[in-house]
């Protein structure tokens, strides 16, 4: 593939996870691998840079401040890639599953491609009933308010970086994913599903994985569909 890709790889304490994500990731379409530190206490920093990864630190705390410090990055050293993929840090994902979304862009001049976590493709208890009925509740709302086709919030995904920009991504938290799918229909950017697999993640969740973070990512995402449904 002659396209230039970046990977941004927002990571708390992934010290675990992060050599397996990184050493999984396609090199041969994989340009710029791109792990944001996200004020982890543990090793994850020194690990990622003994991986090859570029590691930036983001003392703010939050999924969108990690993922815009990896877009300032960017737009900073001039690399102007083709396509932005974001992944986590935590090897729930598998990284080499990158080509498939990357390849309806390339070959289909899709706009984004989310990774949906299917039914059949996910891992026994890999995700929380809590993120199942999550997922479920913003996709049908999305469904009932804008006509939308995701089934997914994943965050596994690949978007044209001008199209990116377009977005204007403004979230700094839990609402990231919700706020780049809801601005794309919005702007009628040409998206698609693709299924991905999905598996238990090495450690803990910040997110589903305590009840603070579980109920307020759900009001950040209900939010940001109630913000939307009436602009």
């Amino acid at each position: 593939m002659n396209n230039t890709i970046a990977v941004i790889i927002p990571a708390y304490n992934e010290e675990q996870s992060i050599a397996h994500v990184i050493h999984d990731i396609p090199k041969n379409i994989a340009n710029h691998i791109i792990v944001v530190n996200n004020n982890s206490t543990d090793h994850t920093q020194q690990i990622a840079e003994n991986a090859g990864a570029t590691v930036l630190l983001e003392k703010q705390m939050g999924y969108g401040y990690a993922c815009l410090k990896g877009l300032d990055y960017i737009a900073k050293n001039n690399i102007n890639p083709d396509i932005v993929v974001f992944l986590d840090g935590d090897y729930s994902d598998y990284p080499e599953e990158m080509i498939d979304l990357v390849k309806p862009i390339i070959t289909q001049n899709y706009d984004m491609v989310i990774g949906a976590r299917t039914k059949s493709g996910r891992e026994k208890h890999s995700m929380t009933p809590q993120q199942i009925f999550g997922n479920w509740l913003a996709t049908r709302l999305m469904k009932i308010i804008f006509n939308a086709k995701f089934t997914d919030l994943g965050p596994f995904r690949a978007i044209k970086y001008d199209s990116l920009l377009k977005l204007n991504m403004q979230d700094k938290t839990y609402g990231w994913t919700i706020e780049m799918q809801l601005k794309a229909l919005k702007q009628k950017i040409n998206y698609l599903e693709v299924p991905v697999r999905y598996k238990k993640r090495i450690g803990v969740s910040k997110v589903s994985g305590t009840i603070k973070g579980t109920i307020f990512a759900g009001i950040k995402i209900l939010s940001w569909i109630f913000k939307y449904s009436f602009k």
